[in-house]
């Protein structure tokens, strides 16, 4: 792209390249050279936005926890209604049938943006730990409605599917969606109510 061509939202656009270079080649990758060539872009656009290559990646998994906190009102908007092992396993599809997975195992991978974001999450992995409050919220709204048994806790079954889905989704080649409901199935077996 020529010097001086002004380009429209540009965060979402360097967003949109970084996530399509983690797909396609992990984390290793995610460079910000790699970024701006994705995004067709000299290198100082995404310096005019962000403070330094950390800085970006952190806007970058803020965005996409805003999407899960987002998710997570739809999925608590579904509760009392559908199946609910199928709303869990839409939900966790939705997740990780994104981004999220590489977003995960961006995080593992470079140890100075998770302390960045420490701040905004001091425990547990960003984007992981909010998608499971996510499901800890709505088995809980379904507990509430007795459509999940009053003695089953939310807060341990929400990290169990997140870890399995997480498994499922972990090679990139991503899990089919019916091996995802299978699984929600066998963890919410006894606990959930027609």
């Amino acid at each position: 792209m020529p010097t001086g061509v002004r380009i429209t939202d540009a965060r979402t656009r360097l967003f949109d390249a970084a996530e399509a270079v983690l797909l396609r080649s992990g984390p290793s990758a995610l460079t910000s050279r790699a970024v701006t060539d994705e995004a067709g872009c000299a290198k100082g656009v995404l310096h005019r936005h962000f403070a330094d290559f950390d800085d970006f990646l952190a806007a970058l998994v803020r965005d996409r926890v805003a999407r899960v906190e987002d998710q997570g009102a739809a999925l608590a908007r579904r509760a009392g209604t559908g199946d609910v092992v199928d709303n869990v396993a839409a939900a966790l599809t939705e997740l990780f049938g994104s981004v999220a997975a590489a977003i995960v195992s961006l995080l593992i991978f470079r140890d100075d943006l998770r302390a960045r974001l420490r701040a905004d999450t001091p425990t547990g992995i960003p984007l992981l730990t909010e998608a499971a409050a996510m499901l800890a919220d709505y088995l809980a709204r379904e507990r509430e409605l007795g459509r999940v048994a009053a003695d089953a806790d939310p807060d341990v079954l929400a990290p169990t599917l997140l870890g399995g889905g997480h498994l499922a989704y972990a090679d990139r080649d991503g899990a089919r969606p019916e091996s995802v409901r299978a699984m929600v199935a066998a963890v919410l077996a006894g606990v959930t109510r027609p």
